[in-house]
């Protein structure tokens, strides 16, 4: 029955990406490549989740989280006494306060030039396969790496010079990923070993669906935008500090948010409760239980699964997680699929975010992305559905 489902969902996601295409007939042209990134996605889902090898990779890589977790800890309790020890969970404080530590690790492979090289041999890889384009691998690399909004501002000098479906592509590929800087928080509230396959499947489902809603020919750039930037590279300590404080303002940023968005969350769940009998996320969790269903949760949690969908897209994935943490009963596959398809910024918050980042730069390409807002949110949720469902294949 699963193997139906993913046969119907994989229908389903290429049909809705197809019909949002800027050039329909030109997706014949990428279909080789879709098709080896569509068979590495599922080789490398088959390897993490079915096989010796992938499953110790998995809890390696969770071990070390932890590990860095536990070093950030030392940092917090020394500055607000043994908080972070405590049985209830405080948000900021298990899951955001880390960011301070883990940038602080990031600016100090950034400045041995760690993170260049890493940009550049995985963009490289990636561009070879998908054929999307050396700029735009190059920001969906580094949207993960450096953070969303760095990665605009290091190519800032293309951006004048792009297309609107190249804005598009770029868009797409940074909102539909995650930076690791915030692998640490995920891994507090959702399974570590999901985070990390929804990061590395999110991926190839990134450029599946970029290559189908925008087949054109990729962007012709000479130099890396990296290269540009060495000069301007501060002291150790400089870098050092500036990355600690600009996770600081990352948490600044984060926490009126959520603040927000739980307390609107609530206040429309009570009115809806007492004027229709149902609250505002149970009628969303209706709303969306056949996407639910098509990702391969089961009938009867498909309610449950799309309010989860549905808090992510319209608020962000930190408040839906909040709110899937709070789940007691949910069957394993559910659990897998749920949790992969959390792994992403695909929200409004995050395209208006972007939009007022690129508007800075450019005020026309600002509009371009503003115009594809739609394509940007159902192109972006199209990856999350993907990378869920061909989990659902091996839980």
């Amino acid at each position: 029955m699963k193997y139906l489902i993913f046969f119907f969902s994989l229908i389903f996601v290429f049909l809705i990406a197809y019909l949002l295409s800027f050039s329909k007939k030109n997706i014949k042209y990428k279909l080789p490549s879709i098709l080896t990134l569509l068979t590495l996605e599922i080789i490398v889902a088959s390897t993490m989740l079915n096989t010796t090898i992938g499953l110790a990779t998995l809890d390696g890589i969770a071990s070390g989280i932890h590990y860095i977790i536990n070093y950030a800890n030392k940092g917090i309790d020394f500055v607000f006494g043994d908080i972070s020890s405590k049985t209830s969970m405080v948000f900021v404080v298990v899951a955001l306060l880390p960011l301070i530590f883990i940038c602080s690790i990031i600016g100090i492979f950034k400045y041995i030039g760690a993170l260049d090289l890493i940009i550049n041999t995985i963009g490289f890889l990636i561009n070879k396969i998908s054929k999307v384009g050396k700029l735009e691998s190059f920001a969906a690399i580094s949207a993960v790496i450096v953070g969303m909004m760095p990665a605009y501002v290091s190519i800032k000098d293309y951006i004048p010079r792009l297309s609107k479906a190249q804005m598009y592509t770029i868009a797409a590929c940074t909102v539909s990923t995650v930076d690791i800087a915030l692998l640490g928080a995920y891994t507090q509230m959702v399974e570590p070993r999901y985070v990390f396959i929804g990061v590395s499947l999110n991926f190839f489902s990134t450029f599946i669906i970029v290559s189908i809603i925008n087949p054109s020919e990729p962007t012709n750039i000479t130099t890396c935008p990296l290269g540009a930037n060495k000069g301007e590279r501060g002291s150790f300590f400089e870098v050092l500090t500036d990355h600690m404080q600009d996770a600081f303002k990352l948490i600044l940023a984060i926490v009126p948010i959520i603040i927000g968005f739980v307390a609107l969350i609530s206040m429309l769940n009570d009115v809806f409760l007492n004027i229709l009998g149902i609250s505002f996320q149970g009628i969303l969790g209706y709303i969306f239980s056949p996407l639910a269903f098509i990702l391969g949760s089961s009938w009867d949690e498909s309610v449950t699964f799309g309010t989860i969908i549905a808090t992510k897209i319209l608020s962000n994935e930190f408040v839906a997680m909040i709110d899937y943490m709070k789940l007691t009963s949910i069957t394993p596959r559910t659990d897998a699929i749920m949790s992969v398809f959390l792994i992403s910024f695909a929200n409004f918050g995050s395209i208006g975010m972007i939009i007022g980042c690129v508007t800075s730069i450019s005020r026309e390409h600002g509009k371009m992305i503003a115009s594809n807002s739609f394509r940007l949110i159902v192109g972006s949720t199209l990856v999350s559905c993907l990378s869920a469902t061909i989990v659902g294949i091996f839980v």
